[in-house]
């Protein structure tokens, strides 16, 4: 199991389904822990009865069936799944419709989708999902990235003390603009910022390379 996870981590983004399904036959004694703990690229279908897409994920998954934000259907049809109350039902429409907002505005496109459920403690839960393809194929509008995709998963278990004034939704939006701050300055910071020194060490820019040399 250690040596799969290591694999796993080696592995290039695009070709994680490929190696994970090719490790679960290898060693389908331990495919439990190797789905909980591999994060796939999120999958998105598309709801017939709005015409919109929307991301698929354990949060709003029953059996082999999805529930969509937008109809409140399952895809495919499930005549026993589980549905959110009538009032959280109202707060996940408003909810979807403010996500897309932050979404066109941050992300300048992609998909969202976002699902709520009541937990044991008589409170509820929310998972806000992005999906952005910001390669040439996905129509990425900046960057230009030959292959590049974005996938966000945000669980919100409502375990902090906020002031309920101006509603859930503000609070829960703060928390998850808040979190992705971090995390996109934590990825310029060590990813790039590491990723650039070594390209610069291995080969350093021209100019560097002429104030070096000697006259000759």
């Amino acid at each position: 199991m250690e040596a799969a996870m290591g694999l796993m981590r080696r592995m290039p983004p695009k070709h994680s389904e490929t190696a994970l399904s090719a490790l679960l036959s290898l060693i389908p004694q331990h495919s439990s822990d190797l789905l909980s703990q591999v994060d796939q690229p999120l999958q998105v279908i598309c709801d017939v009865d709005y015409g919109k897409e929307f991301i698929l994920c354990e949060y709003n998954r029953d059996a082999d069936s999805y529930r969509s934000p937008w109809s409140n259907k399952y895809h495919p049809p499930l005549e026993d799944g589980p549905y959110p109350s009538p009032e959280l039902r109202k707060l996940e429409i408003e909810a979807n419709e403010v996500f897309a907002i932050y979404r066109d505005q941050y992300y300048e496109g992609g998909i969202s989708s976002v699902y709520m459920w009541e937990d044991e403690n008589e409170g509820f839960v929310a998972c806000f999902l992005i999906k952005k393809d910001g390669s040439k194929s996905g129509h990425g509008r900046r960057g230009y990235l030959q292959e590049g995709a974005w996938d966000a998963i945000h669980v919100m278990e409502m375990n902090m003390d906020l002031s309920v004034a101006d509603g859930h939704l503000c609070n829960m939006g703060k928390m998850i603009e808040e979190l992705e701050g971090k995390l996109r300055n934590s990825l310029d910071q060590v990813y790039f910022g590491k990723t650039k020194e070594m390209v610069c060490t291995l080969r350093p820019p021209a100019e560097l390379v002429l104030v070096r040399l000697p006259d000759s």
